[in-house]
């Protein structure tokens, strides 16, 4: 058994020249303690003989990604990374392409490894705040960091590089960093104790991190898992997240209730005014290439004071003759499923997330086709202008694209139907199918349980008005 003994726990140049020593010896990977620093050495005194750095007698070649991969999983602080990557290296020699076979559980434990240690050096560079002190030279500021990884000394240029003209200390458990405008330096670990709690400029900081919080954009999920709250306490203005999330709601309604202000003012004043400046601009759309077969823009249509939108998707071959939504077969399905719900047509705002009929000619037929993500969301600013004029208090997405549109992003309908959904902008949402989709159904049992669902997430939608 052999014990190897590296300087310091991020050192892979003593790894590599190490483990390039012992395969030159023929040493098997299963045959060898690594272990850091000096002070290991009686754990394994009676396993084998502790030996200096082996140097490579001979010399082969590696892929420069495995190079990259193993300078990242050296950083880790998982204990067995080093005989990991002796394991890999071993197997390089007979297997140059191994670390592009993801399927291998090897290279993968190792790509898992390589990617924590990413993702500690981005939390240090996102998460890390300086605090003004001074000593004899002036001012100096000091952050105070724990990493998961032994990434410190990685991420040194990266904070040399920033914050080139300050004076500056890294303080960590393991290794601390002095930078004094010249020269960067190592010192000992430090406590939490050692850094300051604060300083002057943190009130301005908060002041501007309130100001550009965007209640709107609120992901309280989200948020925290790329802010785990382990970090929160190194931060200032994480003392302002719980109230800014608690008041996100009556702030995100304020500057909705401004933007439609905005809006109408815009256009004319009073909404009727507005919408139709609108749709005559929209008559004239060219922001996708979708404007150049149709015969014209198709836009919504209803009372611009309505409580209830329906969205589809698109306007079918009758639609872009006739310039108005809902009138082919689909939209005779629509009327009937409609006034079984209980619901007036000629009280609700219609519209398509698409204005134009995208199709497919064949012969004299023109054959629907399904817009693509770029075309939903060139189309997007149209309809969501109209819901800014419309302010309906529940949106029905009729179909796959009408619920990309009014959510920015795919969403399922098996899995969202027959819910009421907050949209982003505001209101609430029902997603069900598309009238279409009862059309082509080809069973008549299943074409009328498919009809009677979907007159049931109809009434949903009514009943979400009161």
């Amino acid at each position: 058994m052999r014990i190897v003994t590296l300087p310091a726990a991020d050192d892979f140049d003593a790894w590599r020249d190490a483990a390039r020593g012992l395969i030159a010896d023929g040493v098997p990977p299963d045959q060898v303690v690594w272990q850091v620093g000096p002070q290991a050495a009686d754990l394994f005194g009676a396993m084998g003989q502790a030996v200096a750095l082996p140097a490579p007698t001979t010399r082969f070649t590696v892929s420069r990604g495995f190079l990259d991969l193993a300078r990242s999983v050296i950083l880790s602080s998982d204990p067995e990374r080093f005989a990991l990557l002796h394991t890999a290296l071993d197997r390089l020699r007979h297997q140059p392409r191994l670390i592009e076979d993801q399927a291998d559980p090897l290279v993968r434990r190792l790509d898992r490894l390589a990617k924590a240690v990413r993702r500690d050096i981005h939390k240090m560079r996102a998460f890390l705040r300086f605090r003004e002190t001074g000593d004899e030279g002036g001012p100096r500021y000091v952050a105070w960091f724990e990493p998961e990884h032994h990434i410190v000394r990685a991420n040194a240029a990266f904070f040399v590089n920033r914050f080139t003209t300050m004076r500056w200390s890294i303080l960590t458990p393991e290794v601390s960093l002095h930078w004094d405008g010249q020269t960067l330096s190592e010192g000992p670990g430090a406590t939490r104790a050692d850094a300051p709690e604060g300083d002057p400029t943190e009130a301005v900081w908060k002041t501007y991190y309130a100001s550009i919080f965007n209640p709107a954009r609120v992901k309280v999920g989200a948020m925290l898992k790329e802010m785990p709250r382990k970090y929160w306490k190194n931060m200032p203005e994480t003392a302002l997240v719980p109230q800014l999330i608690a008041s996100a709601q009556a702030r995100e309604t304020r500057m909705i209730d401004t933007a439609r202000q905005d809006v109408r003012a815009g256009l004319g004043g009073d909404a009727r005014t507005a919408w139709a400046a609108l749709r005559d601009e929209a008559m004239g759309c060219t922001r996708c290439p979708l404007h150049g077969p149709a015969t014209q823009t198709v836009f919504g249509e209803g009372p611009v004071d309505a409580a209830l939108m329906f969205v589809g998707e698109q306007p079918g071959d009758q639609e872009d003759l006739a310039g108005h939504p809902f009138v082919g077969p689909a939209g005779q399905v629509f009327d009937r499923a409609v006034a079984e719900a209980g619901i007036d047509r000629a009280a609700a705002y219609i519209t398509n997330a698409v204005k134009h009929f995208k199709f497919e000619p064949r012969g004299k037929r023109r054959i629907h086709e399904s817009p693509n993500a770029g075309e939903i969301q060139a189309c997007r600013w149209w309809m969501e202008q109209e819901r800014l004029l419309i302010q309906p208090r529940v949106t029905v997405a009729l179909g796959a694209t009408a619920a990309r549109a009014l959510f920015g992003k795919a969403m399922t309908i098996g899995r969202e139907r027959g819910k009421a959904l907050p949209l982003p902008d505001g209101g609430t949402a029902v997603i069900t199918v598309h009238p279409s989709y009862l059309l082509r159904l080809p069973d008549p049992a299943a074409k009328e349980a498919e009809y009677a669902r979907f007159v049931q997430d109809l009434r949903l939608a009514a009943g979400l008005l009161g």
